[in-house]
């Protein structure tokens, strides 16, 4: 009796305004028949089909088939009934983040060469900031929908930034639309790859003169033919390429040197290297391990070579050795 009571009271026919119309008729259904929709209500009793069920269960069972047909055929009749509207999941996504209109990429054209001109000066080139602040992030700008909120600073100025009343409205609305690009683009991480590739990718330096600099410089220890052959289809964008050699962050296994107190020497793949022990195993596959304050630990230093060479790089050096290095494909 008490589970009885427990189920009728939690699907007592109860319509709630928060649920689509649409499921009216299944919840119905559900309170009629009293079905249970939840593993622990298995105590509820299952129907049977037969002489022995009672007018009152075939009634109720009438009337929940009654209603899903009833649901079947709305839904049939008006799927538009089933799209959500605009500014909710599946309409308008920007309307629905409250973030305004995409800008208007003509018009960022036509703004970035009047942006350089007047104002990437002291905001940067892309306006994330230099010697004024960023305007990325300028709370100005992230109200501003069409430069009605730009116009008066640029026409009138402000303390450290001179006016600029040559601008005609055309032209404020043009640089807006080319910050608000800058911002929509800064924003859309997904498109980074796609919207800033050209410039990863861009080679200002000189291979020929690249390739010269390798040979007297990094030669004695590296290969364009053998540990660095095809390293240009890996790293394919320079930005990568540079920051590859001049710091490499994966030097490979370390090989060190032991010395006992007996005068012996192996040398071997480092496989432990802790302020108290250190271990390696050998070119034979032998291991071998000691207390570290009894032996002399000779450690090789794969990076020694790039550590020397950072003080001695000009930047022409590092562009010229760049465009090289991607032509090794």
């Amino acid at each position: 009796p008490a589970c009885e009571k427990r189920v009728q009271r939690r699907f007592s026919f109860r319509v709630r305004l928060c649920l689509p119309i649409q499921l009216f008729p299944l919840y119905g259904a559900a309170a009629l028949l009293r079905l249970p929709l939840r593993r622990q209500d298995a105590c509820v009793p299952r129907f049977r089909f037969g002489n022995h069920m009672s007018n009152q269960n075939k009634t109720r069972i009438f009337i929940a088939l009654a209603l899903v047909s009833l649901l079947l055929t709305f839904t049939v009749k008006n799927p538009s009934a089933q799209e959500p509207a605009p500014g909710r999941r599946g309409g308008n996504i920007r309307d629905f983040l409250g973030l305004g209109a995409a800008p208007n990429p003509e018009a960022a054209k036509k703004g970035d060469p009047l942006y350089q001109q007047n104002c990437a000066g002291c905001h940067g080139k892309d306006g994330r900031g230099a010697q004024a602040p960023n305007l990325l992030r300028s709370e100005l700008m992230l109200h501003d929908e069409k430069g009605e909120k730009l116009a008066p600073v640029l026409k009138e100025g402000r303390t450290g930034m001179p006016p600029f009343p040559a601008l005609s409205a055309d032209d404020v609305y043009n640089i807006s639309q080319y910050i608000h690009l800058q911002v929509e683009l800064t924003a859309n991480r997904g498109t980074y790859g796609q919207t800033y590739n050209s410039l990863r990718s861009a080679v200002t330096g000189d291979a020929k003169k690249g390739e010269e600099y390798f040979k007297s410089n990094c030669a004695s220890c590296h290969s364009a033919t053998g540990d660095l052959a095809k390293i240009g289809a890996k790293f394919p964008q320079t930005t990568a390429m540079k920051s590859r050699f001049l710091w490499p962050v994966t030097p490979g296994p370390a090989t060190a040197k032991v010395t006992t107190t007996s005068g012996q020497t192996i040398t071997g793949k480092v496989k432990t290297n802790t302020d108290f022990d250190i271990s390696l195993i050998d070119a034979t596959g032998n291991y071998f391990s000691w207390p570290r304050n009894q032996v002399k630990v000779e450690l090789e230093d794969k990076l020694n070579g790039h550590r020397a060479m950072l003080p001695k790089y000009s930047d022409a050096d590092i562009n010229n050795l760049a465009a090289y290095l991607v032509t090794l494909k």
